[in-house]
């Protein structure tokens, strides 16, 4: 997997790669040439006294290792740009990718890995990318390249080299097998600490309402303590690779030097040639030590590219048409017909069979119970998730054969949960129309009954809002979030029970307001409160997924005994309150 996902995004820099290459090449050839140029000064040099060839030799010493120099930051420079490009990539393909998920993707994952994955999963990628291209094209350049001088300067030697890069081999591959398991335990480890800590951060209002402090504190200290253990266990696996990787080093140099000095001593080899095979035969336990430490590194990143292309390969289940439609211009009309929902291996849908028809000029109100399938019937229209029976059709044309962008400029949806983004009151109402005037932003923050509270805080149009909206209350959250579907002045809203937040006297101040600006959209509002849907001009009654009435308030009360249990428990506890 981490193979075909890096060979997949780093295609698009062949150039800069072949280019690192050549560099490397030619680094690791001067450093391959240089024990060989030290070994001829000591036996042509030293050894006769002859001080014009140190001389002309420690000169082309030196050319040489300017080559080198400059070639490994060249490299390693390349190396790092290509490897950041890389990973800057891979979070851009992240990104869109999740902003491609439906909502049933983005529950399926869920918020805290999808975060992990394109942050820490990418940036273990990107390492193991740099080293790669820092390491892994050198090593074994500089390994086949070290036993081939070795062999030159005295084959004699040659059987030493035999037996300490398999052995060493061998033994740090016996420690990185171990360590596999325990890189797939330390990211999900990771997920479960980020979603613990996510959790108390958004809910830390309730955490402390119910004096769960220490609870919660305890559950973050065991996933903490799990992680932590995961951890120390790949650290003591990594601290015994090292010992083993030097006891293997320092062995194959003092056998060098053992068997070489008797070499040396029987006239067999000389000094200089005994100095550059020692080199050599370090510079080849050096390859097989980047290779080793690369090596360790793998199993994590590949667990990591195996999470990363699990977010990449997974396709959305809202698949946007091929040959799109366009939706006619003008007002249009919003029709369910026989839509069902149901969730992947759910028991039973969420929504069976549900019909009805919006008009423009018109407010369809959607009632039921919690759990009745209100907000799942509103979230077809926008195509937040898809039908999976039946159809949805806007302006007489069955959304599915609509380009999304189409669809989407044509509604203004105002959700269950309004969210705000981080920025200023302008920069979020925008979202509905980058081009708005300011004059427009306020006219729309006037009818979501807004503007007073907006003129208040420091700034007005420009005061800062938080992330989600946290520095404003739910009332002034939800106005905001009406506004910024105001903005776009759509062919159709959709208010997702956007008044919960509002008391009785905003709501009815609101809802007037609203009156003139919808009237020729098609208004679809799901509601908890009947008084915010009294002047709807259809009432849709959910129970269990399933259409049991429609109709006006007055024909609901007649006909719809489970409509007029709803407004006869409101009603009762309106009174006791």
């Amino acid at each position: 997997m981490l193979v075909r996902l890096v060979r997949t995004h780093l295609r698009p820099y062949t150039g800069a790669l072949v280019l690192l290459l050549a560099l490397q090449l030619a680094g690791t050839l001067a450093s391959l040439y240089l024990p060989s140029l030290n070994g001829r000064i000591i036996d042509e040099g030293v050894a006769v006294g002859d001080t014009g060839f140190i001389l002309r030799a420690g000169m082309w010493m030196l050319g040489v290792s300017l080559v080198q120099i400059l070639a490994t930051i060249s490299a390693t420079r390349i190396g790092a740009l290509t490897a950041a490009s890389l990973g800057r990539d891979l979070r851009a393909a992240v990104f869109h990718r999740v902003g491609s998920f439906s909502a049933r993707e983005v529950s399926a994952f869920g918020a805290p890995t999808l975060i992990s994955r394109s942050t820490n999963d990418v940036q273990q990628v990107q390492q193991i990318v740099y080293m790669g291209l820092a390491m892994m094209v050198t090593a074994p350049i500089m390994m086949v390249g070290g036993i081939v001088m070795a062999l030159r300067e005295d084959a004699g030697l040659s059987w030493l080299v035999a037996v300490a890069v398999p052995l060493l081999g061998a033994s740090v591959g016996a420690v990185i097998s171990r360590m596999v398991p325990h890189f797939r335990a330390m990211q999900k480890a990771v997920d479960t600490v980020n979603r613990i800590l996510r959790e108390q951060i958004t809910g830390i209002r309730v955490v402390r309402a119910f004096v769960r402090e220490d609870v919660e504190r305890e559950r973050f200290a065991e996933a903490n303590r799990t992680y932590t253990g995961t951890a120390l266990a790949v650290g003591r696996l990594m601290a015994l690779a090292f010992p083993i990787v030097m006891v293997v080093f320092n062995a194959s140099t003092v056998a060098v030097i053992w068997f070489g000095a008797i070499r040396v001593d029987s006239g067999q080899m000389q000094i200089g040639a005994l100095t550059a095979f020692m080199a050599y035969l370090i510079q080849i336990l050096m390859s097989v030590m980047m290779a080793t430490f690369m090596s360790m590194m793998i199993p994590r990143a590949s667990v990591s590219a195996g999470r990363i292309a699990e977010v990449l390969d997974t396709e959305s289940s809202v698949h946007p048409s091929t040959a799109p439609t366009p939706i006619p211009a003008g007002p249009v009309e919003v029709e369910l017909r026989d839509a069902t929902f149901a969730y992947p291996g759910a028991e039973a849908p969420v929504l069976r069979a549900v019909s009805f028809t919006a008009r423009p000029g018109t407010t369809t109100a959607v009632v039921g119970s919690t759990g009745a399938g209100k907000s799942t019937l509103v979230g077809l229209v926008p195509r937040l998730h898809d039908a999976t029976g039946g159809a949805v059709l806007v302006g007489g044309i069955d959304i599915r054969d609509v380009a999304l962008e189409d669809l989407w400029s044509r509604i203004g949806l105002v959700p269950q949960r309004p969210y705000l983004f981080t920025g200023t009151v302008a920069s979020n109402l925008r979202h509905g129309d980058p081009d708005a005037t300011d004059d427009e932003l306020w006219d729309a923050l006037r009818i979501a009954q807004a503007a007073d509270f907006v003129r208040a805080m420091p700034g007005g149009l420009d005061a800062p809002i938080a992330q989600g909206g946290t520095n404003v209350s739910g009332g002034q959250r939800q106005r905001l979030a009406i506004a910024r579907a105001l903005v776009r002045r759509p062919a159709v809203y959709l208010f997702d029970d956007a008044f919960s937040a509002l008391d009785v006297a905003t709501d009815a101040r609101l809802r007037a307001a609203l009156g003139p600006v919808t009237r020729e959209a098609t208004v679809i509002v799901v509601a908890q409160r009947v008084s915010t849907i009294l002047g709807a001009d259809q009432v849709v009654v959910l129970d269990d997924g399933a259409v049991i009435g429609v109709g006006t308030h007055d024909e609901l009360l007649e006909s719809c005994p489970t409509y007029r249990e709803i407004v006869e428990s409101q009603q009762a506890t309106e009174v006791t309150a």
